[in-house]
């Protein structure tokens, strides 16, 4: 079955938010710049160290990202949101306070009418966060 990864486009601070992102929600960065990679002679020395590919990943997902940002410009809105489905309370808890630091708790974490803990936000990047947790215990 095909997989659907969400893709962050980033204008020059890709490094700085993959390893924000990283330090919030653990996994494994890995790095490719404009400078290692095959169209490096193509681009501007000054482009040699912006992210042409980033990969972040842990325990079955994977968040992408790069600084290659496409001729119109980087539109940073509200139609596309990150969902992060956490294990535990205690998870979704310790996400919540590390990705709304410097950004917008916009909906605080509460029991929902469906019956998960939800909550979502803004980080510092401009990125909106859903937030769900649902106790297997207390599904019908």
């Amino acid at each position: 079955m095909a997989r659907i990864n969400s893709y962050l486009t980033f204008k020059g601070n890709c490094r700085e938010a993959m390893t924000f992102y990283q330090n919030c929600l653990g996994g494994d960065l890995n790095f490719q710049t404009i400078g290692e990679s095959p169209i490096a002679d193509k681009m501007p020395p000054l482009m040699r160290e912006s992210i042409l590919h980033a990969t972040l990943s842990k325990e079955g997902w994977i968040l992408l990202a790069s600084d290659m940002v496409a001729d119109e410009g980087l539109i940073v809105g509200n139609a596309v949101s990150l969902m992060l489905d956490c294990d535990s309370e205690q998870e979704i808890n310790h996400c919540y306070e590390r990705l709304s630091s410097g950004g917008q708790k916009t909906h605080p974490l509460e029991f929902s009418f469906w019956g998960a803990f939800f909550g979502d936000l803004i980080d510092k990047y401009g990125n909106r966060w859903l937030l769900h947790y649902q106790n297997q215990n207390d599904q019908n």
